[in-house]
């Protein structure tokens, strides 16, 4: 069986999605709490608690098919500053490939590598810090690829994130699984300026990863809602509709008049110096953490009688916009839910992505 460590692993979300056909033997994360929900769902795989910049190759056991790591996007998002891989948080990638470029020196790199993060690691520091990661794969030994995933192709969550899939270059790779050049949906603009700039040897070692455009997603909303959890008072449930544009208001006035259970997922943001709600019915907003500088999205309920409530997301409810099955073991407290779930990667993009190419990767790693 295929193996993977996973790195800055949250609560192994990764590990979900890649699914029964891998076997995770290494973990890390340097978050206590992050740690323990690992635990309780993995526990035969060997967790390291602690800084990634502590490791030493000797924590890495055997010679792993992958190497997964979701590295700090904080300096990286719109949220941060700008620092980009420089910052305190996202800087945690260094020690990270200084990790990786020991397992190539010890003659057991990783067969394919993994990074995922948010897609403002294109352009950060314009464009400097994608460039440098691609670099340092191409030293290390490996060709390479990006892409940009919605989750919401996947689930009721708007969620987009970068994913670098590396493969050591000695790899037999199938012709079909990289094409020319950059294709729709996968293959931004952001990304095709910046591999238009990388030097030549760089450029060279750079795939556009050939992959299907996922079926049309089947779930909604209302899918993953409880609408029997306890709702705010009617007080604040007014507080945010009098916070909407008329434009948001006709759009609540449409889902009541259409009858019927309807949900719809609110965000608060800053227009004009103002705080305002907006409120969209087919995708709740990118899931995020108590501490990351945006306040927790809310649920608008309207129930069969017309009645409009509103509360925030549930753990489990959380768990379900990023995919996690049911059987899943959350924290206990919520906020600690949220702090996983906010950092998390979306389990059906991972499984897709394992379907479609590293499942392939793999196998043609394993024949070079």
């Amino acid at each position: 069986m295929p193996t993977f460590h996973e790195f800055f692993a949250g609560g192994g979300m990764a590990g979900v999605g890649l699914g029964p056909g891998w076997r995770g033997t290494f973990a890390n994360d340097i978050c206590p709490i992050k740690g323990a929900s690992f635990r309780a769902n993995f526990p035969g795989v060997r967790l390291r608690v602690a800084d990634v910049g502590d490791l030493t190759t000797a924590d890495l056991p055997g010679h792993a098919d992958l190497a997964w790591a979701s590295p700090p996007c904080q300096d990286i998002s719109l949220a941060g500053k700008g620092a980009g891989l420089d910052g305190d948080r996202s800087g945690a990638f260094h020690p990270w490939w200084r990790l990786m470029r020991n397992l190539v020196a010890e003659g057991r790199p990783p067969r394919i590598v993994a990074i995922e993060n948010v897609p403002p690691l294109i352009t950060s520091s314009h464009g400097q810090d994608f460039a440098a990661i691609a670099e340092l794969l191409t030293e290390a030994g490996y060709v390479f690829g990006a892409l940009v995933i919605d989750a919401a192709l996947f689930v009721p969550q708007s969620r987009e994130r970068v994913f670098i899939v590396a493969v050591r270059a000695d790899a037999l790779l199938p012709p079909e699984l990289a094409q020319d050049g950059p294709g729709e949906p996968f293959h931004t603009a952001a990304m095709r300026r910046a591999v238009a700039a990388f030097p030549t040897t760089t450029r060279a070692c750079w795939r556009w990863w050939n992959l299907p455009t996922p079926a049309a997603r089947n779930m909604t909303l209302i899918d993953i809602l409880d609408f029997d959890a306890r709702c705010d008072g009617s007080t604040e449930t007014r507080r945010i509709i009098e916070l909407m544009e008329p434009l948001h208001i006709d759009k609540v006035k449409k889902a009541r008049a259409a009858g019927g259970r309807a949900a719809g997922a609110v965000c608060f943001r800053m227009r004009n110096g103002k705080q305002r709600a907006e409120i969209r019915f087919d995708l709740a907003q990118a899931l995020r953490t108590p501490g990351g500088g945006s306040s927790i999205q809310r649920f608008l309920l309207i129930g069969d009688d017309g009645a409009i409530r509103s509360r925030k997301p549930t753990a489990r409810e959380c768990a379900r916009l990023m995919g996690l099955p049911e059987s899943y073991k959350l924290p206990y407290s919520t906020n600690d839910a949220y702090q996983l779930t906010g950092d998390g990667v979306a389990v059906p993009v991972v499984a897709w992505l394992e379907q479609n190419l590293l499942s392939r990767l793999r196998g043609e790693a394993r024949r070079s």
